[in-house]
């Protein structure tokens, strides 16, 4: 199915305006150093949200995990082809990969919730700069969420269990020369 002329005309005309629903802090301020994954480490971070979107927390305190969509706000332009962090050996597209130089720089990450007061959430498993703007809050719902007999495509190649035992960040993955596992 492909998209008729007028149709793809109408998408390429129409705005979409987020507004951020708070800020993600986390310990980390360079891109370099923030892990790739939250999965890989076990750092905490706050949700401050904004005032005015507080009554929408009620009951996120009985779900152990979130899911949140953010907005990459350093980065700068995208690529439709990007080496990812575990395989800086091949070019991939950027649809295939979870890199931030994206069309759109929507980011998603899973984190576990640690504890809620008032507009304020502690979370752990952080893989966000400090100040990210977020743009939703969803509850991780493990009947909706997980799925069975799930091919996780080139990553599966990655042997991505031998590097999580450590903080896997872009830095330590070219430091320890991992940016192409093979057995």
């Amino acid at each position: 199915m492909t998209l008729k002329k007028n149709n793809e005309e109408v998408l390429c005309m129409n705005e979409i305006i987020y507004h951020p629903i708070g800020v993600i802090h986390s310990e980390f301020t360079e891109q370099e150093n923030t892990p790739i994954q939250g999965i890989f480490n076990d750092s905490k971070g706050t949700i401050e949200l904004l005032p005015e979107y507080e009554e929408g927390l009620r009951e996120i305190e009985s779900f152990s995990h979130l899911i949140l969509l953010y907005h990459f706000d350093r980065a700068d332009g995208y690529s439709l082809l990007q080496r990812p962090f575990l395989d800086e050996q091949n070019e991939r597209g950027i649809f295939a990969i979870r890199h931030f130089k994206r069309p759109n720089p929507i980011g998603i990450s899973i984190v576990k919730l640690l504890g809620v007061e008032g507009r304020l959430l502690s979370i752990q498993g952080v893989d966000v700069l400090n100040g990210t703007p977020l743009l939703d809050i969803k509850p991780y719902v493990f009947q909706f969420d997980n799925r069975e007999e799930v091919s996780s495509g080139w990553v599966e190649e990655q042997h991505v269990e031998e590097i999580a035992e450590w903080n896997c960040t872009p830095k330590e993955l070219r430091d320890r020369k991992r940016t192409n596992i093979s057995r």
